[in-house]
């Protein structure tokens, strides 16, 4: 590294770590390692997040919230993360087979998750920055069933853990949207089962249940944490609550089906992004 790169503000080092997983994204090319330093927490890798979505032509329309495992937690105490849902890379589920776009092949990550997706029916109070699975469970939401595209144009994204991915928009590439699951708060949550299928081989079977403390404690944190990076939840948010039967890699032209026992199913196909 040259004295110039050594004395580079850090602030412009964080910005250019942004503008490398954008321009990727971009382009669907794929990055041979993390760009730069990796950031020493995970505030500090929500900078880098906030950074890429100013750089991103879209609007933010929702966020996807992934478990971090005990070992792998920092100083800040967060037992998950997000990631931004854009606009652009929201599908509806149609009944037919919905195209996803994955950074897949040489050097890219790409895989489906099983999820439940909650909508606000309310705004959140700006100004509350904790939040008890109780209390995320008296603000009003919508439940569906969803798939997302967990996928990176870098392959050692989840090895290289939380940080990383918080960088690059959670690891994140979009997310169809299935059916409505009414009455849900009044389910039992170990009612709510999904399988997920790739080319017909069952590669996970779970649900609800198999988020750390449910669907409402991935909804308080999502309102917590996102209350105290200054970007508040607004009534019509989604929050895919993180991966029902597991994280199920899948490649270009390939297709997957996810059933949710009682509502439906969704079937997707892997194409190339970019």
């Amino acid at each position: 590294m040259s004295n110039d790169q050594g004395r580079q503000d850090p602030s412009a080092a964080l910005d250019d770590i942004a503008r490398q997983f954008v321009d990727a994204r971009r382009a669907g090319r794929s990055l041979a390692a993390f760009p730069g330093g990796i950031p020493a927490d995970l505030v500090t890798a929500y900078r880098v997040q906030d950074l890429a979505i100013g750089r991103w032509d879209d609007a933010v329309v929702g966020w996807k919230v992934g478990y971090i495992a005990p070992e792998r937690r920092d100083a800040s105490g967060d037992e998950r993360l997000l990631g931004p849902v854009f606009a652009r890379q929201l599908w509806n589920a149609t009944g037919s087979i919905v195209d996803i776009p994955v950074f897949s092949g040489a050097g890219g990550f790409a895989a489906v998750e099983a999820e439940y997706v909650l909508q606000l029916d309310a705004d959140a109070p700006a100004d509350k920055l904790e939040w008890t699975a109780e209390e995320a469970a008296a603000l009003p939401a919508r439940l569906f069933t969803g798939v997302e595209v967990a996928s990176s144009p870098l392959a050692t994204i989840n090895v290289l853990g939380p940080r990383v991915v918080v960088s690059d928009f959670g690891n994140n590439n979009g997310l169809v949207l299935g059916n409505a699951i009414a009455d849900w708060t009044r389910l039992d949550e170990a009612r709510l089962l999904a399988r997920t299928e790739i080319e017909g081989v069952v590669v996970g079977i779970g649900g609800a249940c198999n988020l750390p403390g449910g669907l409402r404690a991935a909804y308080a944190f999502a309102l917590a944490r996102s209350a105290r990076r200054g970007r508040p939840l607004r009534r019509g948010d989604l929050i895919a609550t993180g991966n029902a039967t597991g994280i199920h890699d899948i490649a270009v032209g390939q297709q997957a089906v996810v059933r949710f026992e009682g509502h439906g199913e969704i079937a997707c196909r892997a194409v190339a992004a970019g």
